[in-house]
């Protein structure tokens, strides 16, 4: 059988998000689905033909599994598995070994990073936990909305009862203060609107924001790394200029207008977002070569007023959160001195055609 019609006769297996590989009695591979590629970061053609010792070493466990299922003709899963890949990278892994019946192949490899399985627990917590907070936050700010309005009210008319101007000074300041609150208060409220989704191009998106992040910090250079093959997302246009907006701008004022930015997109393949499997997705990434995030913050710096800035309102960050969950996608955050980045990952929707 040769290569075109053993990735027609697995082809089903490239649909599934954990990561096979199917070798034959030699131990040689025959087949790599994408998930696995995406995990071991190589190309199944580097792979198709070769010993499965270039891809995953001799750990004693995994060897030991191969030889028993071979012979004995049982399944075995190893826990806890260490591998070790190109460039010094360790994966632990749960490696599930069955023996299948097929022409080319004769053990099927199930691979799960625990290291992955340990996020998405952790990213589902943190997920609830920030929501709580929000809901939280929310609530605080209607109910200090109100009373803000009857303050500067209040001011205006104890304004046109005095004489004094310099009275009248001491009520200018509690009308300003008092809308900056409400402006404020209103940022926290406007993460909950509605989504208007359509079509959109991210890259007419990320355009838009490199323009605005130019014009308000001339001396911070924009870079682009983009996929152009990317096809346009289904999404709230507004939701996302601002999203990216409030990322490239902690970004512009980390660097304290003097640095690099770089906006790179990449699609990312079979991926779960909110519990949801994707054959393709969106891999936005903003990087900064500023002094990074504090390690005390880096935990928190999705929460609602947690800002590593002396003056910030550590809202910009949980705005950009909420619009990227609310398209079914998720953000996290890696930091070190010289380099920051935040990475988007947004669901890509196949089209119809394609479908069919």
């Amino acid at each position: 059988m040769n290569a075109s019609e053993t990735s027609r006769t697995f082809s089903g297996l490239d649909l599934l998000s954990s990561a096979v590989v199917l070798v034959d009695e030699r131990l040689i591979i025959r087949h790599v689905n994408p998930a696995a590629e995406n995990l071991f970061a190589v190309s199944s053609r580097q792979l198709l033909g070769y010993p499965l010792q270039k891809l995953v070493g001799k750990p004693p466990e995994l060897t030991a599994a191969l030889d028993n299922a071979l012979k004995n003709r049982w399944s075995y899963t190893g826990h806890n598995i260490l591998i070790k890949l190109a460039q010094d990278v360790e994966l632990h892994v749960d490696c599930t070994v069955s023996p299948v019946e097929t022409s080319s192949a004769r053990l099927l490899l199930e691979v799960r990073p625990i290291d992955q399985q340990l996020k998405a627990m952790r990213e589902e917590q943190l997920a609830q936990q920030q929501q709580a907070n929000r809901e939280l936050v929310r609530n605080l700010a209607h109910e200090i909305k109100n009373p803000l309005g009857g303050i500067r009210g209040s001011a205006q008319l104890l304004e046109r009862e005095l004489a004094n101007e310099q009275l009248k000074e001491y009520t200018q300041i509690i009308i300003e203060e008092a809308d900056r609150l409400q402006d404020l208060m209103q940022r926290l409220l406007s993460s909950h609107r509605v989504m208007q989704p359509a079509q959109v191009s991210i890259h007419e998106i990320l355009e838009r924001v490199r323009r605005l992040i130019h014009a308000e910090y001339h001396e911070v250079t924009v870079k682009r790394d983009y996929d152009t093959s990317l096809p346009e997302i289904t999404g709230d246009r507004e939701q996302l200029i601002q999203a990216i907006l409030n990322i490239s701008r902690n970004a512009a004022q980390a660097l304290q207008g003097k640095g690099e930015i770089i906006f790179r997109t990449r699609a990312a393949r079979q991926v779960t977002l909110a519990k949801k499997h994707y054959p393709l997705a969106l891999e936005l990434q903003v990087i900064d070569n500023g002094p990074g995030i504090s390690p005390d913050i880096q935990d928190k710096i999705f929460y609602p007023l947690v800002s590593g800035r002396e003056n910030g309102t550590g809202l910009g960050l949980t705005i950009a959160q909420s619009f990227v969950q609310q398209h079914g996608g998720t953000i996290e955050v890696t930091s070190r001195p010289g380099h920051t980045c935040f990475s988007l990952m947004l669901p890509l929707a196949r089209r119809k055609k394609e479908e069919a």
